[in-house]
């Protein structure tokens, strides 16, 4: 990947990945209560009901927008950012949130989005190409941040939403 980013499509993209989530509500609410499962450790992100899933992507969504700043704010690269999937704040955030009304979630995941679409197309070229380094990644930029992190991440939960929920039917999130 470049470092050559169109904030639009990105913000396209965004808003593509929370409208299919919300196109999923009613089967969501419909498969209540889900089984509560673990979430911390190394264990699969694939294993997740639901309702695990709306409340990671809620709060990794607002992560990773802070680490990009972190890296792009940075004295010096590379800035060190991201984290393992053991972090026990992630898997604690995830535990909080799940229990939240799915609306709630969803309010929270188009409430991020908004942020990303209001600090996108502020960031210029040089902001792009800041370098961070990540435990296990090694060392991105920002765009391969918010490519990697970001936007692959949506595309895959809402994929993953698809297939628990029996959807047989695939919702583009590519724009």
């Amino acid at each position: 990947m470049t470092d050559a980013i169109d904030p639009r499509a990105a913000i396209s993209r965004l808003d593509a990945g929370a409208a299919a989530m919300d196109r999923l509500r009613g089967a969501i609410d419909a498969g209540r209560p889900w089984p509560v499962g673990p979430v911390g450790g190394e264990g699969p992100e694939s294993e997740w009901g639901p309702p695990e899933v709306l409340a990671h992507v809620a709060e990794m969504l607002g992560y990773w927008l802070h680490q990009m700043e972190r890296v792009i704010d940075g004295p010096a690269e590379p800035v060190p950012m991201g984290r393992q999937a053991s972090d026990p704040l992630r898997a604690a955030a995830i535990e909080r949130d799940r229990a939240l009304p799915t609306d709630e979630l969803l309010a929270r995941i188009h409430a991020a989005v908004a942020r990303y679409a209001a600090r996108l197309p502020e960031l210029t070229a040089a902001d792009w190409a800041r370098r961070g380094l990540h435990p296990r990644a090694g060392e991105l930029t920002v765009a391969q941040m918010l490519e990697r992190f970001v936007l692959v991440h949506v595309d895959e939960h809402v994929a993953q939403l698809q297939v628990v929920l029996g959807s047989g039917q695939a919702i583009d999130t590519v724009g």
